[in-house]
């Protein structure tokens, strides 16, 4: 029987960066938290992330408020937990900018029409010619026709973003548990008053789903069934290189369209990007098929191609490891935040796709808000949970 030092007044269930952002937002106002994962912490979709903070991915609407909502936010909560926890919550954080590429005309121009409407709606977009594209990155191919940048694009590594978190609401009472498997929920009526675990039944007031790519078993479990499936992706990391080598965030004009494409089968794009260990991290890839991780060499060899075009210099360079993950994806690339009308008392924070790194800021924030009747600090309506296009979910995969 799982024995909590405290009657907790909401538990999160995850423990991966977008739960510990709700835990650590709802601490800070006061509340009995307890957090739960069945596995180590942060190891789940987070542990597979590259880390990005961006605005350049996304067009003008609900997800690309979020994001700048969490860009403004994330060196602000950055800097706060540094105050209260020291040395302890440094996150590799780098406002190193992101630059997008086109080496083709029509990517140029669409490149150039996109980062127009970006611009409409607030982010800092600013065009360059081939040549001042490779001013900024002197590896880069001399195909570039037209590029992008994006000063506002960041990077963070978020085990280490998660765990700071997670240290934050330990520091204020909460209580963090591993090895606890979430079922179900327990409820009076349709409100739910307990979570219900392999350990036992914990009541509380409140349950928070933050089971990322897992989420639809737990959400048909709890009875209030979501379209969350798994979408893997696979990244690969190179030997550490000389300092400079890549100096930004850097992709092809295509990431956009793979980033927001519905298609299950697979679907790649250029994305090379350096690490402070000197590494660099070479993606991507996206493609529905369930929870299979397999690892696939025909991928691998895809993505390694593809970055050797864009960084010619990357070509002889050794490649360490390869690792892949699962982004919790929803059919119309939104994520779902707020309380469930069917559940009263269950609460999802899921769905961010490959976004949640950047996108946990503001998602924790807004929860909490939700939660404690605060104004909320941007339209929480295209995230709910009985939102069109979520009305009938698959079958769990």
């Amino acid at each position: 029987m799982l024995v909590l030092r405290k009657h907790p007044d909401v538990i999160v269930v995850g423990s991966g960066i977008t739960g510990a952002a709700c835990a650590e937002a709802l601490t800070r106002r006061g509340l009995r938290v307890a957090v739960l994962d069945r596995g180590p912490l942060a190891s789940g979709t987070t542990a597979c992330g590259e880390g990005n903070l961006l605005v350049s991915d996304k067009p003008p609407g609900p997800e690309l408020a979020l994001a700048q909502a969490s860009l403004r936010r994330w060196p602000r909560l950055l800097a706060a937990l540094a105050d209260e926890l020291g040395p302890g919550a440094a996150c590799e954080y780098e406002p190193k900018g992101g630059l997008v590429v086109a080496t083709g005309p029509e990517e140029a121009g669409a490149l150039t029409e996109f980062a127009a409407a970006q611009r409409a709606a607030g982010v800092t977009a600013r065009a360059l010619t081939p040549a001042e594209a490779a001013d900024r990155e002197p590896g880069l191919t001399p195909e570039v026709r037209g590029a992008v940048f994006y000063p506002e694009d960041a990077q963070l590594q978020p085990v280490l973003a998660a765990t700071a978190l997670l240290a934050a609401v330990r520091a204020r009472g909460g209580e963090v548990r591993t090895g606890v498997e979430a079922v179900g929920v327990d409820r009076t009526g349709d409100r739910v008053t307990g979570l219900v675990t392999r350990a036992g039944t914990i009541p509380c007031g409140a349950v928070v789903s933050a089971c990322g790519p897992w989420t639809a078993t737990f959400a048909a479990a709890a009875g209030a069934p979501l379209p969350v499936l798994p979408r893997r992706g696979v990244i690969l990391v190179t030997a550490p290189l000389p300092p400079g080598t890549v100096r930004h965030k850097v992709y092809d004009a295509g990431y956009v369209g793979a980033v927001g494409s519905d298609d299950a089968d697979l679907r790649t794009s250029t994305v090379v990007e350096s690490t402070r260990a000197g590494t660099v991290l070479i993606g991507s890839s996206r493609q529905r098929a369930g929870f299979d991780d397999t690892v696939r060499i025909d991928v691998l060899r895809r993505l390694a191609r593809r970055a050797a075009v864009l960084f010619p210099g990357l070509r002889n360079v050794p490649v360490m490891r390869a690792y892949g993950g699962f982004r919790p994806y929803t059919p119309d690339h939104l994520p779902v935040i707020g309380e469930d009308p069917r559940r009263p008392g269950l609460w999802h924070a899921t769905g961010h796709e490959g976004a949640g790194i950047g996108l946990a800021a503001a998602t924790g924030e807004l929860l909490a808000e939700l939660y404690a009747g605060e104004r909320p600090h941007l339209d929480p309506e295209p995230f709910r949970v009985d939102r069109p296009g979520l009305e009938e979910p698959p079958c769990p995969q």
